[in-house]
Formats: structure tokens, C-alpha cells, sequence
């Protein structure tokens, strides 16, 4: 590091030249190859995916359906003049390009899209994939007014969730504030938000070039400018730390900057590394679409950390001292580079208090701080994953309106239909069709004629979608009532995909969180040279991923704050989020524990005082992890507010969990533990010493070792 360190310094300009460079260039390229994002989620070898493989066999086209639904009050649904109105709407519609069929309730075909009774009628569209939805949207606008009320919905109307609609720059802002009030320099406080803003900028770009070659979501920008911004931050606000430490302390400018990166700069180099592996662990699910978010946030996390170690340098080497606060500055002799810092005197702040406090009621503090992480962590115990429907969007949304439209004419499940497909048509599927209607939960069936051999059957349910009784009902009918009819038959549809997803990446969670837990002891191990260490830090991480879990669950689940944020009411946690927060989470977990046990352990090899150890520790760490848990909590609760619910699920859940992290886990909870193991912390069998790779995080060891001072 101190040889990367010394060249980017020297070599700054060029350096910043390059980053500079680089990013016109790939703005370029991307301008000129656009973008090619999915919103694909079928899980491979699934019944939803041999349902839509056989549909796909019985027709050629690639298209999607959507719905335009009215209601008339003062006038009857079937009354001539909405007659007349509607059809000439359905008639424009069916005359745009992408339309390749129109089903009005008019019509024969369309009898059964009429409910007298509350007025409200439908007309089914089917249109290509690519087709443009808004020139339909704005004429079933224009047919609405009067007496006639008209809204759109259904799967070619939905609005997938995209980019963020630029939140994060309240919390970059929020972050900017916090910089200057730890560092009182506004050219210190703007370096660490310019270097995560770089790496950020940087690695998006790419991801959009990505997108051509791997299968990613348009959230995945939103998912790696979270993590990107908040880790970016962070890492860059740590070398930064030590750079104006060691200025300070008198080193020149060019030492100063080998000796940050010498050490601060391999911590953010080896906590960035976990993160990335953490992020690239969620391939064991084996789903296409998060494996894709996934590498993308990883591609954000390894461009902060390549922007934190060679830009940040540069940009240092060409600031100078104007990094340190003004009176510093004014203070500088005129022959040195702030000599007169090199004694600088100490005065005991609020984290050394803290930390002699810890020391002082180990037992007492360390068993306050697991209260409050079980109870942060209680409600995961009732967590149920799922895929929210519009019965749960914000009141005035035109989802909203369309769900309750549709809702009070046509039954909760009217847009939770199940598809049920068998290529094997013949008297047992037509017998499994007559029983259908007597299922407990099933509203109503409609069967469709066979096509290439294709026998396919729309079963509707009897309430919404994300409801634990459609749930139910599919696993009815596949576990009970079509194995007893004799027919092949598959289960398919949108709502049984959402709930194939969610209990098959459930079922793969334990597997992926122990996989972690285990990779967080190993490195931990490797880097530390203990077993304690390392396994209260992969205990400690769990815990913090609870209280995300729980966080997301009480707020999300149970809609305790859901409408201040804007996403609606309660409903089941999106089947990606707990996936995304154990990943996420690990590694930011893990961020904090490296720059803190590090610190300890350096003090450690030092004067071999666990006591002197832990409270160095804690005391010259405390208020950088806090000054960047508050950035963290600052950039993700700004992403809470996106109106998103999967993105403010993982902005929210992620603000809260990183300040327990930080606040109660780091600051709290691990010193007290240290403290009451004390030397058994650090140690290590000679057999398993002798087999662990030497890794170094703090830098090359000094010459020599300063005699032990006892702590009282």
C-alpha cells in the first residue's frame, strides 16, 4: 500500500486525469449502447415455469395483458351514452400500434366483464411486450369525466420499479453537514462525498454496459448507488481520519498519505473485499435477477474501494494542508508542514469517557445493549415474505384506484389469477375443471379451449394476492386436488410465481446466512489471529441482521410508518429484501468490526494489555464510526423516502441496522464482551497459527514493541 500510496501522490494529477478520463469515456459508450434491463424473475425448474413453457409452445406471440376497467355513478354500467363513449375509447385503442386484441364487455366474448350490480365493467388488451402502453393510458384517460370514471391496471400497465428519482441527494447533503462538523474543513468534509461519488458514477456506467451481457433489473442502479454511496463514504472518510491524524502528528504530506493508506487503506481495502464476497455469496439462491443486483452492487463496492485508494490520495496530495481546519492552517510555521502539531496536547473527549465507562460496567452495559437488540429483533419471528398488490399501494394512486374498483365489481382475487396448464387435455383435466368451483377460496374458473395439444384453465381466487389464503389455496390444489383428479397439470400464473420465489429463496436463507456467518469467522480469524474474536463478530453480525429483518418487518408487515413513506399500508415483505439485507448487512457489519478490532489489535501487539487494548480501541475509533454510521443512516433513510417500497424496504431497514451496528453492537456491545474475556481474546493455537496465511491489516509491524502499560 505505502508504494501505491507514494505513486498516486506523486503521479496525482495524472491519476485524476485518468478517473476523469475514464468516466467521459464510458459516458460515451454508454450513451451510444443504451440500456437493456429485465424485470424477468422465473425461478428455473418451477410449475409456474413449465405452465408458461408449455403456453409458450401453444402460441408464438410474445405479448402481455393489461386491463381498463370503469364504473359510472348516476347512469347504469350497460346505459347508451357510456356504451357509446366507451367503445369509441376501445375502438382508438385497438388502432394503436403494439394492440393486437381488444375484449370489450360489450360484446359476446366479453359477457362476463360486466357487474351490473356496482356498475363496473372491463375490457381485456393484449399488446406486445415492447408495445407503448402511453398512448392507451392517456386515451382511456380522455374517455373518463361525467359519470364515467375509467382507470388502467393490470401486468402491461404496471410501473416496474426503476432508478431512483434523485432522494439520495438529501442524503448526500445530510452526509456533507456531518463531514463538517467532525472535520471542520470544508475541502476534508467534500473529499470523501467527491471519491463516493466517483467510484459511484463509475461503476453505474459500467453497470449499464452490464446489462447487455447479464440479466439485471433497472433497481439495480438504485441498489448499487444505496451501497456504493454509503460504503464510498465511509471508506474515504476513514483514510481521511488518519491522513489528519498523522499530519498532525507531524508526518510531511507524502508520509502522511503512505501511512493512512499503509493502514487505514488496507482496512477499507479488506472490509470492502468481504463486502464484495458477501454480495457475489447470493448466487446460492440461484436466482437469475438477484444474482445480477447483486453483481452490480459488487462492481459499486470494488469502484469506491479502487476510487478510496488511489484517488483519494491524489486529490490529498493536491490539497495539501487545507484538509485540516482553518485555525490549523493559520497556525503552520512558515518553515514546516504543521510542526507545531507534532505535540499535539491531549484532552479526553466523549469517546475515551465512553469507553472508561464500558470498561467500568461491562456486565451491565453489554446486557442493555442485547435487550435492545432483541427487541429491535423480536418481530422477525412473524416475518412472511411475499409480493405486495395494489391492495396495499398509497390511497390515490392509480393502482390504488384501480384495485378497488375492480375489488368492489369483481372480488378481491380479480387480479390474482391462477393459470392452470396441461398438455395432456381429455376427461380427467375436464373433470378437475367441473370440481374447481367447490374449493374452498376459489371464486370462479373459466376454461379455455386447447390449443396444440395446450388444455389451459383460469382459476380466480377468492381474496387478493398477497394474502396467506391464496397461499393456502395453491397449495391445495397441488398437493390435494390435482394429484386426485389423475391429470398433469401445472400450476402457473404471477401470484404462484411470487410464492414459488419466496418459499424457495426462504428455504436457501439458512444456507446463505450460515454461509456467511462462517466466511465472516474465517476472515476475521485470518486477519486477527484469534478464535474469540472472530466468533462474537459472526455472532454479532447475525444479530444485526435480525434487527434489520425486524426493523423491515414491523415497519413493512405490519404498517407501523408505512404511509409517512409513502408506500401504502402493511403487506408481506418483498421476497428479495431478507436476501438483500443478510448480504448487505454482513458486510457493512463487518466494515465496522475490521476498523475497530484493528485498531484494537494493533494496540494489542503493542503492549499485550487487553484492557489498554480494547479502550485505545474504542476511544480512537468511536467517533469516526459513528460520524459514518450517521452518514450511512443519512444516505439510506434518504433512499427510504423514494416512494419505492422494495427500495425504502432496503434503505430503511439498512439505516436502522447500521446505527444499532455501530451505536450498540461496536461502541457497546463488543468492548463490554472484550473486556470480560480479556487475554482469552486473543488467542490462537500455535497449530492453526502455523496454517493461517499472514494477512496484515493495521501495516508492517514497528521494529520494536513498547513495553505494556497497565490501565487502572
Amino acid at each position: 500500500m505505502t508504494s501505491l500510496a507514494r505513486w498516486c501522490s506523486r503521479w496525482r494529477f495524472a491519476v485524476l486525469g485518468g478517473w476523469i478520463v475514464a468516466l467521459v469515456a464510458l459516458a460515451v459508450v454508454t450513451l451510444s449502447a443504451g440500456t437493456a434491463f429485465t424485470d424477468s424473475t422465473n425461478l428455473p425448474d418451477s410449475e409456474p415455469a413449465k405452465a408458461y413453457s408449455l403456453l409458450a409452445q401453444g402460441s408464438s406471440a410474445d405479448t402481455e395483458q393489461g386491463t381498463i376497467a370503469w364504473r359510472t355513478t348516476g347512469a347504469g354500467i350497460d346505459d347508451d351514452a357510456v356504451q357509446r363513449r366507451i367503445t369509441a375509447m376501445l375502438d382508438e385503442v385497438a388502432a394503436l400500434p403494439g394492440v393486437e386484441s381488444v375484449v370489450s364487455p360489450y360484446g359476446k366474448a366479453g359477457a362476463a366483464q360486466i357487474s351490473a350490480g356496482s356498475d363496473t365493467a372491463y375490457a381485456i388488451v393484449v399488446l406486445d411486450r415492447d408495445a407503448d402502453t402511453g398512448p392507451i393510458i392517456e386515451a382511456a384517460s380522455d374517455a373518463a369525466g361525467g359519470t364515467v370514471a375509467v382507470t388502467t391496471g393490470g401486468a402491461a400497465f404496471t410501473e416496474q420499479p426503476g432508478a431512483s428519482h434523485g432522494t439520495e441527494a438529501v442524503g448526500i447533503l445530510a452526509a456533507l453537514a456531518i463531514l463538517l462538523l467532525v472535520f471542520r474543513s470544508g475541502w476534508a468534509a467534500a473529499l470523501p462525498i467527491v471519491t463516493g461519488l466517483v467510484g459511484v458514477a463509475a461503476s453505474l456506467l459500467l453497470v449499464m454496459l452490464g446489462s447487455h451481457v447479464v440479466d439485471l433489473a433497472a433497481t439495480s442502479l438504485t441498489m448499487g448507488a444505496l451501497i456504493g454511496l454509503g460504503v464510498g463514504i465511509d471508506y474515504a472518510l476513514f483514510i481521511v481520519n488518519r491522513y489528519r491524524k498523522a499530519v498532525q502528528g507531524g508526518a510531511s504530506g507524502p508520509d502522511a498519505i503512505a501511512k493512512s493508506l499503509d493502514t487505514s487503506g488496507r482496512a477499507v481495502a479488506f472490509a470492502g473485499a468481504t463486502v464484495i464476497v458477501a454480495l457475489l455469496g447470493m448466487r446460492v439462491v440461484n436466482l437469475g435477477i438477484l444474482t445480477g443486483m447483486s453483481q452490480a452492487a459488487a462492481v459499486t463496492v470494488a469502484f469506491t474501494v479502487a476510487a478510496a485508494i488511489t484517488l483519494l490520495p491524489a486529490l490529498l496530495a493536491i490539497l495539501g494542508p487545507r484538509v485540516l481546519p482553518r485555525s490549523a492552517r493559520l497556525s503552520q510555521p512558515a518553515g514546516g508542514f504543521l510542526t507545531r502539531f507534532s505535540r499535539p496536547v491531549h484532552r479526553a473527549g466523549f469517546a475515551e469517557r465512553w469507553a472508561a465507562l464500558v470498561q467500568r460496567a461491562p456486565l451491565r452495559l453489554g446486557s442493555l445493549a442485547v435487550v435492545v437488540i432483541v427487541a429491535l429483533a423480536l418481530p422477525v419471528t412473524a416475518l412472511r415474505v411475499g409480493d405486495a398488490d395494489a391492495s396495499s399501494d398509497p390511497a390515490g394512486t392509480s393502482s390504488h384506484a384501480y384495485y378497488e374498483m375492480m375489488s368492489q365489481g369483481f372480488g378481491d382475487g380479480f387480479d390474482a389469477t391462477l393459470l392452470l396448464v396441461s398438455p395432456t387435455p381429455g376427461t380427467a383435466f375436464t373433470a378437475l375443471v367441473k370440481r374447481l368451483p367447490s374449493v374452498p377460496g376459489v371464486a370462479s374458473v373459466k376454461a379455455v379451449p386447447a390449443q396444440n395439444g395446450i388444455a389451459v384453465a383460469t382459476v380466480t381466487p377468492a381474496t387478493s394476492a398477497q394474502t396467506a389464503e391464496t397461499s393456502d389455496l395453491v397449495a391445495t390444489l397441488r398437493n390435494d386436488v390435482i394429484p386426485a383428479s389423475g391429470a398433469e397439470v401445472y400450476v402457473g400464473g404471477t401470484t404462484a410465481t411470487s410464492i414459488d420465489l419466496s418459499g424457495a429463496l426462504m428455504s436457501k436463507l439458512p444456507l446463505y446466512l450460515g454461509l456467511i456467518a462462517l466466511l465472516g469467522f474465517l476472515l476475521l480469524a485470518v486477519a486477527f489471529r484469534s478464535l474469540l474474536v472472530p466468533l462474537v463478530g459472526a455472532i454479532s453480525n447475525v444479530a444485526t441482521i435480525a434487527v434489520g429483518l425486524g426493523v423491515v418487518t414491523a415497519i413493512f408487515q405490519w404498517g407501523w410508518g408505512t404511509e409517512l413513506l409513502g408506500v401504502g399500508t402493511g403487506a408481506p415483505v418483498m421476497y428479495l429484501i431478507p436476501v438483500l439485507i443478510v448480504g448487505i448487512m454482513f458486510g457493512l457489519s463487518m466494515d465496522y468490526q475490521v476498523f475497530l478490532v484493528s485498531r484494537m489489535h494493533e494496540e494489542w501487539t503493542h503492549t499485550h494489555d487487553n484492557h489498554r487494548a480494547v479502550r485505545t480501541g474504542v476511544a480512537e475509533t468511536a467517533v469516526v464510526i459513528a460520524a459514518a454510521a450517521t452518514i450511512m443512516l443519512s444516505v439510506f433513510a434518504s433512499f427510504g423516502f423514494s416512494g419505492e417500497r422494495i427500495v425504502s424496504m432496503i434503505g430503511i431497514g439498512l439505516a436502522i441496522a447500521v446505527l444499532v451496528d455501530a451505536l450498540v453492537v461496536r461502541l457497546t456491545l463488543i468492548p463490554a464482551l472484550m473486556t470480560l474475556l480479556g487475554r482469552a481474546n486473543w488467542y490462537f493455537p500455535r497449530w492453526a497459527d502455523k496454517l493461517t496465511p499472514k494477512v496484515s491489516i493495521e501495516g508492517p509491524a514497528p521494529a520494536e514493541t513498547r513495553d505494556p502499560v497497565t490501565v487502572g
